[in-house]
């Protein structure tokens, strides 16, 4: 018998489907990871930490490489059970035996590291569900895995196991309940589009409110119309609704503006979705803040759907006219 196992030898087909289905196990369980830290993160928000785009990135590129990754990853793990049933000598090949018990050494470090992280916070009294959810995951996971190939190092390969089964589809479900999760939270690419379309509205209203403050102090006096602020010379060109079929204004793509006093004016735009305040408020980013005192000033920009209008009112002590204003 020793000698046949001998003659066992790593053909090349075998040595790539091992490395490969090894690199689609790691970048899978490495996704699953992220999106599950992903989707604490916005279960658990931190002020401090969270940012929104990064937040929306991280959970699409998690989903994404799950949904090609993990199917390529199974297919992988039931072509190679399928060969091995077929010639259960492969199972002694040296380049199976290396990679087994390398992913159970990586998958036993991130076990004990996640436990040591965990006792090392607690004795420390920082623990927040946000944390414990986090080495909860990370324990889930990796036990998950280092369990799986313990077990398939003991078992017989010749033999079709019910045990393997059952895992195989509790990971499945597990991985696509998350990314199911991710999808809900996140929201679909269109709704996506739709928020893109409405953060670059906020962003150009910002931009024309910007420009009206500096007509009125370097002129004295509020625009007739947003026409009046285009400036071939500092280069400022009237920016359009990124859907040109919005229609706001007098013509479609064109933002609107209303001058209702000296100092008072609206500025409208016609939305996709209501904005969720609490992103608005505390992530979108303004092209020209203004700060005073100890703090900015605060810029109320939430909308609902469809045609939105913000009144705005120039304080003449915090904007004065400007006596000798630089052209």
């Amino acid at each position: 018998m020793e000698n046949i196992e001998n003659k066992i030898k790593t053909t090349p087909k075998d040595f790539f489907v091992f490395i490969g289905a090894m690199a689609a196990l790691y970048a899978s369980a490495v996704s699953l990871i992220n999106l599950l830290f992903e989707i604490i993160n916005a279960s658990f928000p931190d002020p401090l930490s969270f940012s929104y785009d990064n937040f929306l990135s991280g959970m699409r590129w998690s989903i994404a490489s799950l949904i090609i990754v993990f199917p390529v990853y199974i297919f992988l793990s039931w072509f190679i059970n399928k060969d091995l049933a077929a010639n259960f000598l492969k199972k002694n090949l040296g380049v199976r035996k290396w990679l087994v018990y390398l992913t159970l050494f990586v998958a036993g470090v991130a076990i004990i590291t996640d436990l040591i992280l965990l006792i090392n916070t607690f004795l420390g009294g920082e623990i927040t569900a946000r944390f414990a959810f986090k080495i909860l995951a990370v324990l889930v996971v990796a036990g998950a895995v280092f369990a799986y190939y313990l077990y398939d190092l003991k078992r017989d390969v010749g033999q079709k196991s019910n045990k393997m089964k059952l895992l195989a589809w509790a990971v499945s479900f597990a991985v696509l309940a998350s990314i199911v999760v991710g999808f809900f939270i996140m929201g679909s690419p269109f709704t996506l589009r739709m928020k893109r379309f409405d953060e670059r509205r906020v962003s150009d209203l910002q931009n024309i409110q910007y420009q009206i403050v500096n007509f009125y102090q370097r002129k004295g006096v509020l625009p007739n119309g947003l026409l009046e602020l285009e400036d071939p010379i500092s280069g400022f060109i009237l920016p359009r609704d990124p859907n040109p079929a919005s229609f706001v204004g007098y013509n479609p793509g064109v933002y609107g503006y209303i001058k209702v006093s000296d100092l008072g004016f609206k500025l409208c735009a016609d939305f996709s979705l209501v904005s969720d305040a609490q992103i608005d408020s505390k992530y979108m980013t303004r092209p020209m803040p203004v700060f005073l005192g100890d703090s900015y000033l605060d810029e109320n920009w939430q909308h609902s759907s469809g045609k939105q209008c913000f009144d705005r009112k120039i304080d003449k002590d915090l904007y004065p006219i400007l006596k000798n204003p630089k052209m």
